[in-house]
């Protein structure tokens, strides 16, 4: 439904507010008020003529029961007909189909009734799609610290590392993300009209982004070991090149969120790399106290002018040829979504932008002046 629809249904002159004063010309009252007039005027005017053609009463009575009836059949039928499709529409919903409307042709309390029965409609499915989008989002996010982990124990249990305090604290830290996460999924379960709160701190960018790409390299090499279907990439050819100016750059956003931006970002970059390819994160200070601006280059196809408005809804894996490096899966089209919903909490900007070569992306976040908390 479109949004001006929607704020019409909403504004206060359509619903519960009638012109004309508050009298409404097609009234449910009006009607029935009509319908007693008329029946009273069908049986005067039978009765008049009988007088004048010496009629018997009893005839004019039938007559005018009759005429009576077939009038409040008909005036019954049009106030009943509108219930029985809402009564439909109500069941559907009760059932979990949010996709039928109840038509809106009436200026009456039933058109009233209907208008209310969609607007309920439309949040009913907008909580919906929110609950379906959240399990996808958080689903999609549990399966890297997961595979970090895994790949850290795998690599003990197979001997290729020991035990060390340092692989220890690299499993821990793993742990302590899919925490967070499960706490984040715990606090979505209490939110309300989907804003989510923002743990917003300062920050030094550098070693920052460097934990970022160092995990990012770790869970491309156990994933390199799976069954493919895991919605990343296995590519261990691809570079990572981490450039922040000045080193000493800091930012003001919640790290977990921004990580969020940065490791699918990157994701998505070294699957549409070409073998042994470059993907380089960049850091600079932004326009605002403690804004950041953040870009991610690729060396792959890039993404045709005219899909970059597409490239960040859910499930959307591209149109260009061959749009995936060896070793990648395809992806299941969440990371870009699950990127622009992390951008738009901290109220900053994310969008395509135009590259030499490659897919060039660009992330704004406003820093201390913007950012709610």
């Amino acid at each position: 439904m479109s949004g001006g629809r929607e704020a019409a249904r909403r504004s206060p002159g359509s619903l519960g507010e009638e012109p004309w004063g508050g009298v409404r010309p097609f009234s449910i009252k009006t009607k029935l008020g009509a319908l007693v007039v008329i029946s009273v005027l069908i049986t005067t005017g039978l009765s008049m003529i009988a007088v004048h053609t010496k009629t018997e009463l009893r005839f004019i009575t039938v007559f005018s029961m009759i005429a009576t009836l077939l009038i409040t059949q008909f005036v019954a039928h049009s106030l009943t007909a509108p219930l029985d499709e809402m009564n439909a529409v109500a069941r559907s919903i009760s059932r979990g189909d949010y996709t039928r409307r109840v038509r809106e042709n009436r200026r009456d309390e039933l058109g009233d009734l209907a208008e209310t029965i969609n607007v309920m409609a439309d949040e009913l499915e907008a909580q919906d799609h929110q609950r379906k989008e959240l399990v996808a989002n958080v689903s999609h996010e549990l399966r890297t610290p997961i595979a970090g982990l895994r790949a850290v124990l795998e690599n003990i249990v197979d001997g290729v590392t020991e035990a060390d305090p340092e692989t220890m604290r690299t499993a821990l830290k793993q742990t302590e993300r899919l925490g967070r996460l499960v706490e984040t999924l715990l606090d979505l379960s209490r939110l309300d009209n989907g804003v989510v709160p923002l743990k917003t701190r300062r920050f030094e960018v550098w070693p920052y982004l460097s934990g970022v790409l160092k995990e990012a390299n770790m869970v491309a090499s156990a994933r390199a070991g799976m069954a493919s279907g895991s919605g990343g990439h296995t590519r261990t050819d691809v570079h990572l090149h981490l450039d922040v100016s000045p080193p000493e750059l800091t930012a003001h956003a919640d790290p977990e969120r921004i990580h969020q931006v940065v490791a699918n970002l990157i994701d998505n970059a070294v699957k549409h790399s070409p073998p042994h390819g470059r993907v380089t994160v960049r850091a600079r200070r932004g326009a605002q106290p403690d804004s950041l601006e953040l870009e991610v280059l690729d060396e792959g196809p890039g993404i045709p002018r005219s899909e970059w408005h597409r490239v960040f809804e859910r499930f959307n894996r591209g149109a260009v040829n061959r749009p995936h490096g060896p070793g990648s899966d395809g992806g299941t089209g969440l990371g870009l979504a699950i990127a622009r919903w992390a951008v738009d909490l901290h109220g900053g900007r994310i969008g395509v932008a135009e590259s030499d070569r490659g897919c060039r992306i660009i992330v704004t976040l406003p820093g201390l002046t913007s950012v709610p908390s």
